[in-house]
């Protein structure tokens, strides 16, 4: 892992604002091919500025998923940023770009190492700037950065202005992942925009606006591929207002899903995840508070199922996934959004995991499982817990028990329940915390990997620490593992589960009818209270529990048919499991939500 470094450059050379001054050249001295510099800012715009002490902070090479250069500039007239490539590695190599709002890309496909030798041009603003480049595949050597009022010669780049905008409805993204060549069609599929239990949270209720703030994966009206969109419910209105599309994410994978936040000073923040090195994550951050409108691109990331939480004591602390020799753990923190820790280990055991995370205070828990060596990708077991109460400085076991990190032996310390000696599948869903600050873990466990009865029961599970040791309870069976719900524990000590625990229209694919189920024995017994929905036309899929949740707001996700491509909805529901359908198609202004009657709408 690398730590992060900020070079802040105090010394010598004037960006005169008079045309024909003389250009900035800075040619990197460094070329470090082990190791890596992190993060790299070069303030250009004191009046003294020394180039050669300048590039010898800086390194020739960049690489995924470790440098970034940000180059600061404040030219009066504006002027032009020349970047001279002299390599691109072997197997292909991606390099992305901004200068203001402008993303410029350049990729070089699968070969022999490039031999490039081209300069690269884009225009600079007039005024203070911030131009970012980084890298997100291979490797790209870059030996001089060129600043210049007057045109440079160069190959001039064609940018894509990030501008959100108003988008003229609410649509979800459908997708699947591996056919099966039964009547089943998909090991999972349908309307997935709320997609997966892995990102975490896709809402987040604010008091001081009274307004929930939400994010999703939504289809471009052009091609149905994947956008980035964001919005929020207006609680006094009860209405709408149309949704942000803030970015094409240039893929139809809904794993490339958001993620929300909404910081103290009210700014909504967003995190476009990726899937695996091919593609970045990007985070966002809005230009007001309280406000979907308008957002800025902070940085790229790489941030494969991020879990953004904001602990009581301030700050970011996300927990993702890098994909490095299979899916291994990760966290990293923030202060501020904009600089962050470097990306440290929790898990490695055996080709990694899936987790799923939360926080009461400022305590973090993750809750995971194990994927075993070669049995694929589709093997899945065990139940792991991990938390951490000094901001990650120590995580322990849930009896406190000191753990050294990263895991990478299945037998260890944070073991909650051995499924593998069982013959039993885990695939994860939520984790709460009780009255006392104990963890609450739901998951399902099955038999086999492949969608349809022969594998069942899938029984969701309840995990609960009581302080002494862990209980387990079952709440219901249903009919496909991807089957995802979350789990509210509530002040009155109400345990209540919200998910597509009835079979739907089709049957034992992801999703289902929704229905709510409540304990009030801390999982000891449970009863169905409600069924949310019923008589639908597509499964419901994945629904997913807002950070703070108003009881107006206590439930969000989508519907697809789940075995072929179809629209998808978004949907969401009061506490007492009334729901609602947000408008697909609306004017400009706000609207409210559509009430549902068994499955349609009144």
């Amino acid at each position: 892992m690398y730590e992060t470094m900020t070079l802040t450059m105090l010394s010598a050379l004037i960006l005169a604002a008079a045309a024909g001054a003389t250009p900035l050249v800075i040619e990197p001295a460094i070329d470090h091919r082990d190791s890596d510099l992190g993060d790299v800012t070069v303030d250009l715009r004191p009046t003294d500025l020394d180039p050669e002490a300048i590039s010898a902070g800086l390194d020739v090479r960049h690489r995924y998923p470790y440098s970034r250069l940000a180059l600061v500039t404040d030219l009066d007239l504006g002027g032009y940023l020349g970047v001279h490539v002299h390599a691109a590695s072997a197997g292909g190599a991606s390099l992305r770009m901004k200068v203001g709002k402008e993303l410029y890309e350049l990729h070089w496909g699968d070969g022999p190492t490039h031999q490039v030798d081209e300069t690269f041009v884009m225009p600079l603003p007039p005024g203070e700037r911030r131009s970012e480049i980084q890298v997100f595949r291979g490797t790209v050597v870059i030996d001089r950065y060129v600043v210049s009022e007057d045109p440079i010669d160069g190959t001039r780049l064609e940018g894509t202005r990030f501008q959100p905008r108003q988008d003229t409805g609410y649509r979800g993204i459908w997708y699947y992942n591996q056919e099966t060549g039964d009547e089943y069609v998909y090991k999972y599929s349908g309307g997935l925009g709320t997609y997966c239990a892995k990102h975490i949270p896709f809402a987040v209720h604010r008091s001081e606006v009274d307004k929930t703030f939400f994010t999703y994966g939504g289809a471009s009206a052009e091609d149905g591929r994947l956008t980035i969109m964001a919005s929020y419910y207006d609680h006094r209105a009860a209405t709408v207002p149309r949704p942000t599309l803030l970015m094409h994410k240039g893929t139809g994978d809904a794993h490339d899903n958001p993620v929300i936040s909404v910081d103290d000073q009210g700014f909504v923040w967003i995190l476009a995840s990726n899937h695996g090195p091919g593609r970045p994550a990007l985070l966002f951050r809005s230009t007001e508070p309280y406000s979907v409108e308008d957002f800025q691109w902070v940085r790229l990331m790489n941030t494969s199922y991020p879990q953004l939480h904001r602990p009581a004591s301030g700050g970011f602390f996300l927990l993702h996934t890098i994909y490095h020799g299979g899916r291994r753990l990760h966290w990293m923190s923030s202060e501020d959004g904009i600089s962050w820790s470097a990306q440290r280990p929790i898990a490695a055991i055996h080709q990694g995991h899936y987790q799923v995370s939360s926080v009461a205070s400022d305590k973090v828990a993750s809750a995971f499982n194990y994927h075993p060596d070669g049995l694929g990708l589709n093997y899945r077991t065990n139940l792991y817990y991990v938390q951490t109460t000094d901001a990650g400085e120590t995580w322990t076991s849930a009896s406190g028990e000191a753990l050294e990190l990263p895991l990478t032996e299945p037998a260890n310390p944070a073991l909650v329940r051995d499924y593998e000696s069982e013959g039993l599948k885990v695939y994860m869903k939520d984790v709460n915390f009780d009255a006392h600050g104990n963890p609450v873990i739901l998951y399902i466990v099955s038999g086999g990997w492949e969608p349809g009865p022969e594998n069942g029961p899938r029984t969701w599970t309840v995990a609960h620490w009581t302080g002494r040791e862990w209980e387990f309870s079952d709440i219901t069976e249903s009919g496909n593992n991807y089957d995802t719900g979350s789990i509210h524990v509530e002040p009155d000590g109400t345990w209540r589960v919200i998910g597509p625990t009835e079979l739907g229209p089709q049957p034992y694919n992801p999703g289902g009818e929704v229905a709510m189920w409540v304990s009030r024995d801390r999982g000891g017994s449970w009863i169905q209270v409600r069924q949310v929905t019923s008589d639908s036309d597509y499964n419901h899929t994945y629904v997913r529990r807002p950070v703070d949740a108003h009881p107006d707001f206590y439930g969000f996700w989508a519907d697809g048919h789940a075995r072929q491509p179809s629209d998808s909805r978004l949907y969401f529901c009061d506490r007492q499991g009334n729901a609602w359908r947000l408008p697909p198609t609306m004017a400009p202004g706000s609207a409210e939500p559509q009430r549902l009657s068994h499955g349609g709408t009144d």
